[in-house]
């Protein structure tokens, strides 16, 4: 049997909306992109606990304004607005996790800020804001503009302790932001509100692999308007229109004022589309992923090789990390993964961490393994396995199945 890691669920839905857009003539971003925004805001805004959520929020200082969702065409481009909405640049920094795909790190660099990571909590995925604060205290300069903590495989942060030291960390002259990599959750609902709805910014990620998908895509959120304002303009060209006013307005087309140097990171109807479909979905999808989720905890918990992953408040079960336990088995997990291949079963690995890659050794010499023992000892351990809506009670049984017989003969 094949098992692919990852397949989209697309319905009839999806192909519909797509041949219409594809039919009326107005393929880049208008009135989908749009909708799609309304959508996602009214998605991340809370229903059954408003009243303690919004409670919450306050007793932690956050804001309770309403959503503002900007439709953009991936997560780099997502983080790079949010990041540049705030000030990161040439003499500043930002915080964040080695334990992460490269390109939350590398929107800093594209700024030319310094980038300064936290290790991971010991048996999380997930930042640690003890770490955090090590960094915040000898920041003497005042150079951090941001702290990015990464949801991974959306399993949330503790928010509630990063957004403090943000809080306390800032000063008149310098407040530092909190900006979610909330690229695996979605939805992920907590006491402080939707992940990435908590921090100041939080930008999601809708490539064809995630939670809901438009094949390429992404959204970012925030609840400051002069921050969405800014946003918005630098995510087309710096214009102070947007394409859909341009040519849907009374005013003539070509009129309009730059106002800083933008970029081109809109997302076009054809995706968003897509996405006004799946985020109507996106509870059903989780909804299927946990099941999975638990039907795998169920086995694996009985196997002394296989060691859980996490299952945090608001989990979204974006990816399920199967870790081996090392001084169990006879072969690594290079070894171990590469049987499943040859099952015919896919694999990945969530993630390798930044200090392996040439570029982050050679600017930073001491951003290495030995200074960052909790994400090199996951990453060593961890393998990740088929998790998605459509999969099949075959499918998973035989993932199981192919588990246990591995573990099984190269148990030590």
């Amino acid at each position: 049997m094949k098992v692919p890691f990852h397949k989209a669920s697309i319905t009839q839905q999806e192909e519909e909306i797509v041949l219409e857009i594809l039919r009326s003539g107005w393929l880049t971003t208008g009135k989908y992109a749009l909708e799609f925004e309304k959508k996602f805001s009214q998605a991340l805004t809370e229903k059954s606990n408003k009243d303690l959520v919004y409670k919450n929020r306050e007793e932690n200082h956050l804001s309770n304004d309403e959503i503002i969702s900007l439709a953009v065409n991936s997560n780099t481009s997502g983080m790079i607005l949010a990041m540049e909405a705030v000030g990161v640049k040439q003499g500043t920094a930002v915080i964040t996790t080695p334990y992460t795909f490269v390109s939350t790190a590398a929107c800093a660099r594209h700024l030319n800020a310094d980038v300064y990571f936290a290790d991971i909590q010991k048996d999380s995925y997930n930042i640690d804001p003890e770490k955090i604060e090590e960094i915040l205290k000898n920041d003497t300069e005042h150079k951090v503009k941001a702290i990015v903590p990464v949801h991974i495989a959306g399993n949330v942060c503790d928010m509630k302790e990063i957004c403090a030291l943000a809080q306390k960390y800032s000063t008149p002259q310098n407040k530092i932001y909190v900006i979610e990599d909330a690229a695996h959750s979605f939805p992920s609902p907590t006491s402080l509100g939707y992940a990435g709805a908590i921090g100041d910014i939080g930008v999601f990620s809708f490539y064809v692999t995630k939670t809901i998908t438009t094949a390429e895509g992404g959204m970012v959120c925030t609840r400051d308007a002069e921050l969405a304002k800014r946003m918005t303009v630098m995510r087309l060209h710096g214009m102070d229109r947007t394409t859909w006013d341009r040519y849907t307005s009374p005013r003539a087309s070509w009129e309009y004022d730059i106002i800083a140097p933008g970029y081109k990171f809109n997302l076009p109807d054809v995706l968003a589309g897509l996405g006004c479909v799946q985020v109507e979905r996106a509870e059903l999808f989780y909804e299927q992923r946990k099941k999975l989720a638990q039907k795998y905890n169920a086995e694996f918990s009985k196997l002394d090789f296989i060691q859980l992953p996490p299952d945090t408040q608001g989990n979204s079960w974006h990816l399920y990390l199967m870790r081996i336990v090392p001084e169990k088995l006879k072969i690594t997990r290079e070894e171990f993964a590469k049987k499943m291949q040859e099952k015919e079963i896919g694999i990945s690995v969530h993630f390798i961490p930044l200090f392996n890659f040439t570029y982050w050794n050679e600017l930073y010499p001491d951003f290495t393994a030995k200074n960052f023992p909790n994400a090199q000892t996951q990453y060593r351990q961890t393998i990740s396995i088929p998790l998605f809506p459509d999969m099949t009670d075959e499918q998973i049984e035989y993932v199981i199945q192919i588990v246990k017989e591995i573990g099984m003969q190269n148990h030590a």
